[in-house]
């Protein structure tokens, strides 16, 4: 008996550390499912704007053009989004009515890559999309069609630049960064903290003693509770006022405390006993309810918000900056690597750029993959890698389309032709004409060369002329020949 070599969904199957060169659509439909922890893109913003660095620059020779004209194999695509999710497709036709065919495409191109990320992505993971007010709140429409607007978190708002000067109107200084997760119920999230400004700390944290600043908050909570958090402690009845005993998280407590036995296990009223006896109670003179002395340290911080003003773009005399059109300050990827995923978990970057999101996956103890279209951007991101982190950094530049190992064992596609033939009912997939079971072939939807499979969910039956137009191109093309031929019902 032949031993499978298939690996089990989720399961990786290429190395960490690796760096594709091409088409990012080809490449993620190579991977198997469920085997990625967290996705950042940022692709073209469809600006109309031509990008290149500086000649003499570490980027010189990487541009890209952000334009969109919209063409046959984009109709193609379309047709495809129609069959795999109609939501989908009326939302982009809706945009081509609105913003005309520009927009179309850039959408079609952008919707066909986010449903193979979908693919990809864990139950426990995250996908966050950079963009501008462009084509922001298309994307936003899209990304709510293909991973369900339940799972949408947040739309983080990025201050980039200090301000400009615009005629009639306000000054655009902002991206917008989309964060969905996929499985809203298990998706990995941590607190991050973001560091407190100096004005901040002189007007909150007041007061000192031998142990340090500290500010005062709050023990209790509106409304009234039944149980222990609403009975009194010292003579205070919070239930007078209104409130409950709301003790401080764990988290806020100071590293000198000494923790008991048992404390998360102890009533309300107990743990401020506690608390009181290792001096973090504020009693006042009078006339007021005692407060928690919340101690300034090294972790104190504010949790992350939704408007990120604290972290400016690169400026020109920075040491990351390599002038690459577009690059994103590292502070920036790994407060979002820090949020959505653990050490050890697998970060993809599909429009990967300079790569600051493998250095940041790198410097956090993640696992990274990534890709780009130009050649020029591997040249980057292997000089940018070894700057960061030594001499001797290696990574994995392939060029190839990895082969998907998670369908288990899958027999000759040639075997499945007569079910596929009860599936079309001897219609053609091309022309879309009925044959006898003698004049069909079996064909390969996506090429075995663009990462396609064996699976019998990426095989079709094709007539003996449709496959031999079809040849080596790739089904979006084949139908958009079919259509401008008319050959297609």
């Amino acid at each position: 008996m032949k031993k499978s070599t298939s690996t089990p969904n989720g399961w990786p199957n290429w190395s960490n550390r690796t760096l594709w060169t091409g088409d990012n659509l080809d490449i993620m439909r190579g991977m198997n499912s469920a085997s990625v922890d967290l996705i950042y893109l940022d692709p073209p913003f469809n600006s109309n704007k031509n990008y290149a660095a500086p000649i003499g620059s570490e980027a010189a020779g990487a541009a890209f053009k952000d334009t969109w004209t919209l063409n046959d194999v984009d109709e193609a695509w379309h047709g495809e989004i129609a069959d795999r999710n109609p939501t989908l497709y009326t939302i982009i036709d809706a945009a081509g009515l609105s913003s005309g065919k520009h927009m179309k495409s850039y959408l079609i191109m952008m919707a066909v890559r986010l449903l193979e990320m979908k693919r990809i992505l864990k139950e426990t993971g995250s996908i966050y999309l950079h963009c501008d007010p462009t084509a922001s709140h298309y994307l936003k429409c899209l990304m709510d069609a293909v991973l369900g607007k339940g799972n949408f978190r947040n739309e983080i708002i990025w201050k980039r630049t200090s301000s400009h000067n615009r005629a009639k109107r306000w000054g655009p200084i902002h991206d917008t960064i989309f964060f969905y997760v996929r499985g809203s119920a298990k998706s990995t999230w941590n607190r991050v903290l973001q560091p407190l400004e100096a004005k901040y700390i002189d007007k909150q944290y007041r007061f000192e003693d031998e142990r340090g600043r500290y500010r005062l908050s709050d023990l209790t909570g509106p409304g009234e509770r039944d149980g222990d958090t609403g009975n009194s402690w010292k003579g205070i009845d919070p239930s007078a006022k209104d409130r409950h005993w709301e003790v401080p998280p764990d988290r806020a407590l100071p590293s000198w405390f000494v923790m008991p036995k048992g404390y998360s296990e102890m009533t309300a009223t107990t743990r401020l006993g506690v608390l009181d006896a290792q001096g973090l109670i504020d009693w006042p003179k009078r006339g007021r309810m005692p407060s928690f002395k919340r101690y300034l340290t090294e972790g104190s911080g504010a949790p992350i918000q939704d408007v990120i003003q604290d972290i400016p773009p690169l400026s020109a005399s920075e040491l990351e900056n390599v002038d690459y059109p577009t690059q994103k300050p590292l502070k920036f990827l790994e407060r979002i690597l820090k949020a959505s995923s653990n050490e050890g978990d697998i970060v993809l970057d599909p429009f990967c750029g300079c790569a600051t999101a493998c250095v940041a996956a790198e410097k956090l103890g993640r696992k990274w993959i990534a890709i780009d279209l130009s050649p020029k951007a591997a040249d980057l991101v292997k000089t940018r890698l070894r700057k960061e982190m030594g001499v001797f950094y290696e990574i994995n530049h392939r060029r190839d389309i990895p082969a998907r190992t998670d369908q288990g064992e899958v027999p000759n596609y040639k075997t499945h032709r007569h079910t596929l033939y009860g599936i079309q009912e001897g219609v053609c997939a091309g022309c879309r004409q009925h044959f006898l079971f003698r004049n069909m072939t079996v064909d390969h939807v996506v090429p075995k060369s663009k990462g396609g499979t064996d699976h019998i969910t990426n095989l079709q039956l094709l007539c003996a002329a449709c496959n031999s137009l079809k040849g080596s191109r790739s089904q979006e093309e084949f139908l958009a020949v079919l259509k401008r031929e008319r050959l297609r019902r």
